[in-house]
């Protein structure tokens, strides 16, 4: 599987794609959409977690559905209990599950490359992620057919795609954690920079904070590209 993970340490005016991911009220996992198709399907809209969409573009997230008592509208990936969809805002995968639970996780231990083509740094820093963080990785990427340099670490075998969520190409939330932990862990890592949900983290350049206060990125136009199924780890 391939990744259009390129290069990226410098910020970027454009944030958080229409239908794709945001943190909304209570910090809640929201969506950013129009704030007409929010109301309508029984949301809350928050200004300011959408920046540089259109001015009606809101995150929008909803609390309470109907699906048993602790009913909420979350991302299906995220979900501990069974999922209905047609009950929340948002594309198809937001849907509304039965457990308050995070769900986030559950997978089985993943399968490490070889040291080679993917460096021992690479190789060593992604088993320290998923030793940290077992049941939460559920697939590793490390190397792509480029010519190194390239366009990415990734030519050169020095960068780590962890999977977080169900399948490529379906978001999830999960991942926050993954990368707010490889940034606080950046030394033992020897980390270059951390990529999750459209926010980059360069330790040469940025101090630790929140993923929410990370330098912002361009939309690269879908779920995987944008980095809302996996944590980009790229390594010195």
């Amino acid at each position: 599987m391939q990744f259009k993970a390129f290069l990226l340490l410098t910020a970027t005016a454009t944030m958080a794609a229409v239908n794709e991911p945001c943190v909304g009220s209570g910090g809640r996992a929201g969506v950013c959409i129009s704030t007409t198709n929010c109301a309508s399907a029984g949301g809350v809209s928050i200004s300011g977690a959408c920046p540089s969409d259109a001015s009606n573009i809101k995150c929008c997230t909803k609390a309470s559905c109907a699906n048993g008592s602790a009913g909420n509208c979350r991302w299906s990936s995220d979900c501990a209990g069974t999922s209905v969809a047609n009950k929340c805002p948002g594309p198809s995968q937001m849907k509304c599950c039965s457990s308050s639970a995070s769900g986030f996780g559950g997978y089985s231990a993943p399968a490490f490359p070889a040291v080679g083509a993917c460096k021992s740094v690479a190789v060593e820093g992604a088993k320290k992620v998923v030793a940290a963080w077992k049941g939460r990785v559920r697939q590793i990427y490390c190397t792509r057919d480029c010519a190194c340099p390239g366009t990415s670490d990734h030519c050169c075998g020095k960068a780590i795609d962890f999977m977080c969520s169900d399948g490529g190409g379906v978001p999830t939330s999960s991942g926050r954690q993954i990368a707010e932990w490889v940034m606080n862990n950046r030394g033992t890592l020897n980390l270059k920079y951390v990529i999750w949900g459209q926010r980059i983290w360069n330790p040469s350049v940025d101090g630790v904070k929140a993923w929410t206060s990370w330098r912002a990125m361009e939309d690269r136009g879908d779920i995987t590209q944008n980095h809302w199924d996996h944590v980009h780890v790229s390594f010195k």
